[in-house]
Parts: C-alpha cells; sequence; structure tokens
C-alpha cells in the first residue's frame, strides 16, 4: 500500500472547496467533514438536500430478483436506499440503509459483479470531473480521513462504480452520491468479510 503524500496547493484548495461546499455552521471536525462527493464531485450542502428515506427499509426476499445465490448476491434497491445481502447458504441476510445516486442520470441499474475487494482503497476523480475541477488532487490514497471511499471498497464490473464506505454519516440513507453506493464504514467493515469477488450484485 502506497503512503499518504502530500499534495501542495491542490490538496488545499480541495480542502477549502470541500469545506466551502458543506457550509460553516458545522460542529463537527473539518477532516471528517470535508468529503468528496462519493467518488465524482463534492456533496453540496445537504442541509436541504432530500430528507432520509426509512419507510420503505424492510426485508425482502431474494427469489424475485435471483434464480440463485450462488457466490452471495447483493441487492441495491435506490428508491429505498438499502442494500439487501444473502450468503450462498442462504444463512446469512444482511440489510443495510445506503446512499444512492444523487439523480436518475446518474443512477446506473441492472446486474453487476463484485469484482475487486480493496482495504484502504485509492481515490481518483473521473475525467469529466478533472475537466471541469483542475484545481483538485488527481489522487486521495488510502487511508486519508478525506478519502470519500472510506477504509473498504467492493469494486464493481461497471467502470467508475463502487460499494465502499464513507466517513460522511450524513450521506446514508440520502441521494447524495454521483453513482457509488455507500455505506456506514461499520457496515462495510462487515460486508466486505461476507462478500467474495463473484458475488452477484443487482441494482433495482
Amino acid at each position: 500500500m502506497k503512503s499518504n503524500q502530500p499534495v501542495g496547493l491542490n490538496r488545499r484548495k480541495f480542502m477549502a472547496a470541500s469545506a466551502a461546499a458543506l457550509g460553516g455552521g458545522v460542529a463537527t471536525s473539518a477532516l471528517s467533514q470535508t468529503q468528496m462527493q462519493n467518488s465524482t464531485q463534492i456533496e453540496e450542502d445537504l442541509s436541504g438536500a432530500v430528507q432520509r428515506n426509512i419507510s420503505s427499509f424492510r426485508a425482502l426476499d431474494w427469489r424475485p430478483y435471483f434464480s440463485n445465490t450462488r457466490n452471495g448476491a447483493i441487492l441495491v434497491d435506490i428508491q429505498s436506499r438499502a442494500l439487501h445481502f444473502w450468503s450462498e447458504d442462504q444463512s446469512i441476510y444482511k440489510l443495510y440503509p445506503t446512499s444512492v445516486p444523487l439523480t436518475d442520470d446518474l443512477t446506473r441499474l441492472g446486474e453487476t459483479s463484485v469484482t475487486q475487494k480493496v482495504v484502504a482503497p485509492t481515490w481518483r476523480p473521473t475525467p469529466s470531473m478533472r475537466e471541469r475541477n483542475p484545481e483538485w488532487p488527481s489522487v486521495v490514497e488510502g487511508g486519508d480521513p478525506n478519502n470519500p471511499l472510506g477504509p473498504l471498497a467492493l469494486y464493481l464490473s461497471w467502470t467508475y462504480y463502487r460499494i465502499h464506505g464513507t466517513h460522511d454519516t450524513r450521506k446514508i440513507g440520502r441521494r447524495s452520491s454521483n453513482g457509488c453506493i455507500g455505506l456506514y464504514n461499520e457496515h462495510i467493515t462487515e460486508l466486505f468479510d461476507l462478500a467474495k469477488v463473484g458475488t452477484q450484485v443487482l441494482l433495482i
């Protein structure tokens, strides 16, 4: 794993922009709250964002969504903002609240799978984000408290899409990402241990 490297002026500008985007009234530490928007952009002030949705947060059966649970199965329900996990032998079922993409345009639906399990993932902005925000750092190393991917990430077969943790817990239960699915860090830690490379993933 690479050690964290300072990124100079670009890093300072990025931190300042993050702090401004989050507003000046937040009492929590700047380091824990200056998060980039999942894997694509800085999140805007969440005070006026869509409220948390727990009304549809309920257990589901796997059968309407998967033909089997080989290698385990993950269902992400964008509408209820919930992630469901079933182990291959169906002895384990987990249900977690998530963050979901901000808009339909940013939401990708359908079948994919876990292709990598990454500890301390490195964050890199997408080319389009670098084009719009050239002052942003080109990389935030794993382990950095400002890394928007948190401590662990499940990489999917879709480019730039991840299921990952987040240090900004305000995002969970909201439309607050630009593609990725975020979990509380304690939940991604649990899911990371349960999922495997090859686990089926379906976003609906």
